[in-house]
């Protein structure tokens, strides 16, 4: 008689291809990028990172009820949506903005749906970060957490199906994986053998509950195994690494037509969300620490400058023409009109059933009765 051990004595090696310095880790086997996709990326990293700043400011500022950032996190979000293809499906959770800023999604329309105005494409029904876009194969955020997982399982099979040269490609945070739907849509994947990956952004903290609190296994990558899903873990902060992984895997969802989970490790640098202060749980010299020293933008801009494919002058042309941007969008988007009230109960049914008119019905009259409690950038 023999028990397997609780775990194994030695941790799963995470793949590297930076240093903390930027420079190639000498024997690194990596896809390689020309200069255009590249510099696209960094650029893509920056201006993901100002626009997290200047919308929490807006937040702060209360001029929007919500906001979340992908501070610490720019890597996974940019060079994973640099590796895909555009035909690809995505099912994020709530920390990728940066794969539709990368496949064309403008800052405009981000700030449209923040601000929940007449130009958002869903329509001011959504709280703030809760992205959608049809055109650009991105389905829209839900809050429930890890919902996504099985249902991008059954949206890869699909594709299976209609023998799609594309794959379903869904996020998670570790939080995600002490959910039960994790668990059912990576063994559903597993049986079934459809082309999806999974990427977990293991950041270390599920809002206030540290991953030491959540699990006793060698973190998430261990778990695809154990279904039997092909896995690898990743440096987060690598934006070579994760390119180089994201891009072999979706090769192997496709061509072997299976499923695959990347667990990227980082660290989320920013609060939870605009209603968390992360600092009663966590120290601030740790979160300098990862601010300051495990950046992933400075370590890929430190690589790309290496190739002579960026300079300081760039730097600063960038930054000052993003922050332009920011500042004009924002002020635009905030004075805009909100969507009618009709729209409340648009796009449910096809022919609207008798007890949502009588609804609509309702509101209309109470609004005649009480204008002043009814916003006035409200169209009726």
């Amino acid at each position: 008689m023999r028990f397997l051990p609780e775990s194994a004595g030695k941790r799963i090696p995470c793949y590297r291809v930076l240093d903390d310095n930027g420079e190639i880790i000498v024997g690194s086997d990596y896809e390689q990028l020309c200069e255009e996709i590249a510099v696209k990326m960094y650029t893509n990293m920056v201006s993901l990172q100002m626009m997290d700043t200047m919308f929490y400011e807006a937040q702060r500022q209360g001029r929007i009820s919500f906001y979340m950032t992908s501070t610490g996190e720019e890597a996974i979000n940019i060079a994973s949506a640099a590796a895909l293809s555009a035909d690809d499906i995505i099912l994020p959770q709530y920390r990728e903005p940066g794969i539709l800023l990368w496949r064309g999604f403008t800052i405009e329309e981000f700030a449209s749906q923040c601000f929940g105005n007449k130009d958002d494409c869903g329509k001011g029904r959504q709280m703030p970060m809760h992205y959608g876009s049809k055109k650009h194969n991105f389905v829209t955020i839900s809050s429930p957490i890890a919902t996504q997982l099985s249902q991008a399982v059954g949206v890869a099979y699909s594709l299976k199906m209609d023998k799609k040269d594309a794959c379903v490609v869904t996020y998670t945070g570790d939080g995600g994986t002490s959910e039960g739907d994790f668990h059912a849509a990576l063994n559903f994947a597993a049986v079934t053998e459809a082309p999806v990956v999974f990427i977990c952004r293991n950041n270390g903290w599920a809002i206030s509950t540290n991953i030491s609190e959540q699990f006793r296994s060698d973190g998430i990558v261990v778990r695809g195994q154990a279904y039997g899903i092909r896995s690898i873990r990743v440096d987060g902060n690598d934006a070579l690494a994760v390119y180089s992984a994201i891009h072999t895997a979706r090769e192997m969802a496709i061509s072997e037509q299976r499923p695959l989970l990347v667990e990227a490790l980082s660290y989320r640098v920013g609060h939870h969300s605009t209603s968390d202060d992360s600092t009663k749980y966590r120290s601030v010299d740790e979160i300098e620490y990862w601010k300051m020293v495990r950046n992933p933008v400075k370590r890929f801009r430190k690589w790309v400058e290496r190739n002579g494919w960026w300079s300081e002058e760039e730097e600063s042309e960038l930054r000052s023409s993003m922050k332009k941007q920011l500042l004009q969008v924002i002020q635009v988007a905030e004075k805009k009109e909100k969507p009618p009230l009709k729209e409340l109960f648009s796009d449910v049914y096809d022919i609207t059933p008798p007890n949502l008119r009588e609804q609509e019905k309702q509101l209309r009259e109470t609004i005649i009765r009480h204008p002043q409690d009814y916003p006035s950038d409200v169209p009726l």
